[in-house]
């Protein structure tokens, strides 16, 4: 039995196309500029991954010039998110299950704490870590070692549920910890994890 899960956020908790024509207006804006330095057609994908990952993330794989990675970085720094946002109708079945819960997230912290106000998630979690690359060099690995260190747990009293199988699921499995990937787009059939579902409720069986 399970005595702790680890939840991230962005497409986890919530879905990130929900929020991200409103979100991200000024810096999809920004990319599209970019036409001649790194072709229309990575611009689209770069605004598509943008959704999924950091953006410094991002800027690396689609080879954005240096000049352009600080201009992103200088348009999302300090953006926050104001508008309504709901969290998946599946959440709940987490959220009311009697468990401790982490929260984990990668992004810009002005941003993440923005959303996580907004989600009425706040109040769910025994603690919530924000990873921002722009101001520290740890990974939600460490942020997970950290937490079984402090708490005491066991890797094997622990899960970790996520939605991309290269950030907290590979975190997650390299220390040993259990996994639940959610994928509801059937995106990653492939991927390495303890377990897979379309379904967030699915993952309320591993932990009970």
């Amino acid at each position: 039995m399970k005595k702790a899960i680890i939840l991230d956020l962005d497409n986890t908790i919530y879905p990130v196309s929900s929020i991200s024509g409103n979100l991200f207006e000024a810096v999809f804006g920004f990319v599209d500029t970019l036409t001649e330095e790194i072709g229309t057609e990575k611009i689209e994908k770069a605004k598509a991954e943008m959704q999924r990952r950091p953006y410094q993330q991002v800027a690396e794989k689609f080879n954005f010039s240096e000049a352009a990675k600080n201009k992103g970085l200088d348009l999302l720094k300090d953006l926050e998110y104001a508008l309504p946002m709901q969290p998946y109708e599946e959440y709940k079945y987490i959220s009311e299950t009697p468990i401790d819960k982490y929260l984990v997230t990668t992004g810009f912290t002005k941003l993440q704490w923005s959303k996580i106000r907004l989600l009425g998630i706040e109040a769910d979690f025994k603690a919530i870590y924000i990873v921002d690359p722009q101001i520290s060099s740890e990974t939600k690995k460490d942020i997970f070692a950290m937490i079984m260190s402090n708490k005491n747990y066991r890797p094997e009293e622990l899960l970790v549920i996520g939605d991309d199988p290269e950030s907290e699921i590979k975190a997650a499995g390299s220390l040993g910890i259990d996994t639940f990937l959610f994928d509801p787009d059937d995106r990653h059939p492939g991927a390495i994890v303890t377990h897979s579902s379309k379904s967030l409720k699915d993952a309320v069986a591993m932990f009970m």
